[in-house]
């Protein structure tokens, strides 16, 4: 028996993808077809994959022409396939031409030439594009406009702002520039809101009652109240409302959250998570939120990820500086069985890692966590401690405006961050705005 394996994403299965499949089928007697993973399509820079790992199985699966399907997880894992599978012939689209000479060493190479004028790429590019516009006085915004240029089905047409001059040429020549928020909103499908946290609810509701998708950065608001609405009136207006927050869209910090609750490191005792920056560097300010406002969500993420959001007791201790504003925040948690710690701050600078102790060993991620493509479980043994690596474009922006794409055009948002999370940061935010058992130093 001849047997042949061949690897693919198969988003949106067409007939190219079949013809390849047909034609990989005729090399041999029996056909195994490896479907790519997820996570390593983001690794490969595949950011915009619009359909589920298993949505693409089952439509492989649906052809009848494989007679096996396997899941391709990680680097090389072609070379331990091939052995393991007892492979005769590996073969791949003529467009990888060169690309697996080197498999030749464990059995034949065959190159398929491609149907000609189709692609995954192609039907993603001809569906409709969502105008989104962008709100806000932040040079972030910049780099929303560049990290929206990889993704598919998105496409920034408008900014509201009152901050013209520290914004790029790229997104001075969007089509629609205007200080009048309503009036940008009337030509726009979604709206991206980077303002100050005390302008995030009277926009977000505008948007909202208008039929326009949001993504708003974190915190939504200062009010646990206010941001329940919102989510309410999102659902009563049937639009996706989404919170920006880029570190729950990063492949490495959803893989740390899946090895920790499979108990890989035992049961958890501790978080202890750390963002900080400093505001003026070199004569220049560098962000025009307070430090609590601009890292405490980020820093809560894990926490709340984690050990959930019914902890027992919070104590919170903040540093403000000449104008009464803080520029350094410590928050304690005491859950039933575990305790967390997150420091922030923005006039203050410390080493932004993230780790979480567990009764096996515990997981370290280096500075600056928020954006780490890597992490390690470390043990009492240090033989076994494991390093893993992924890989991290945009700072996970893209990501992000890739989850927020698919759920518009699906209707239905599937949050990496959850609603009782999203409402517990504003709780917190809420707290620290009242100064409610706040200890200041």
């Amino acid at each position: 028996m001849v047997k042949v394996i061949t690897y693919g994403t198969y988003d949106f299965l067409h007939y190219g993808h079949i013809n390849l499949l047909k034609r990989a089928k005729a090399l041999g007697d029996y056909l195994v077809v490896g479907v790519t993973s997820d996570d390593y399509d983001k690794e490969r820079g595949k950011i915009n994959v619009q359909q589920s790992l298993m949505e693409r199985i089952e439509a492989v699966k649906a052809t009848g022409i494989a007679d096996e399907i396997i899941v391709e997880e990680y680097e090389g894992q072609k070379i331990d396939d091939i052995r393991k599978y007892d492979i005769d012939i590996f073969t791949v689209g003529s467009d990888w031409k060169g690309k697996f000479d080197y498999l030749e060493e464990y059995c034949d190479v065959v190159y398929l030439e491609r149907t000609k004028g189709v692609s995954s790429s192609d039907i993603r590019s001809d569906m409709s594009n969502i105008r989104m516009g962008m709100i806000g006085d932040s040079k972030f915004l910049n780099k929303i406009y560049i990290e929206s240029e990889y993704v598919n089905g998105i496409q920034v047409v408008g900014l509201c702002t009152q901050s013209l001059a520290i914004m790029s040429d790229e997104v001075k020549n969007v089509e629609i520039i205007s200080d009048e928020y309503e009036k940008m909103l009337s030509e726009v499908d979604a709206v991206y809101i980077r303002s100050l946290p005390q302008q995030h609810f009277d926009q977000i509701k505008m948007a909202l009652s208008n039929g326009k998708h949001v993504l708003c950065e974190s915190p939504i608001t200062y009010s646990r109240r206010q941001t329940e609405y919102l989510y309410n009136l999102a659902l009563e207006k049937d639009v996706i409302f989404m919170e920006g927050l880029k570190t729950a869209y990063a492949t490495a910090f959803s893989r740390m959250l899946l090895l920790v609750k499979a108990g890989k490191i035992g049961d958890v005792v501790s978080v202890d998570a750390t963002c900080t920056s400093l505001k003026n560097y070199n004569g220049v300010i560098r962000t025009d939120w307070n430090g609590m406002y601009e890292w405490g969500p980020t820093a809560l993420l894990p926490v709340f990820k984690l050990l959930g959001t019914e902890y027992n007791d919070m104590r919170i201790v903040t540093r403000l500086d000449n104008q009464m504003l803080d520029e350094f925040t410590k928050i304690d948690f005491v859950y039933p069985n575990a305790v967390a710690s997150i420091k922030v701050g923005d006039g203050v600078k410390s080493e932004g890692e993230l780790i979480v102790s567990g009764t096996d060993g515990y997981i370290y991620v280096p500075a600056p966590w928020w954006k780490t493509d890597y992490f390690e479980i470390r043990n009492e043994n240090p033989m076994n401690n494991k390093r893993y690596f992924y890989q991290l474009e945009g700072e996970g922006i893209r990501y992000e405006l890739v989850a927020f794409a698919r759920a518009i055009e699906r209707g239905k948002l599937v949050s990496n961050i959850g609603s009782d999370v999203t409402f517990k940061i504003s709780e917190v935010m809420e707290r620290f705005q009242n100064r409610d058992n706040i200890v200041i130093i």
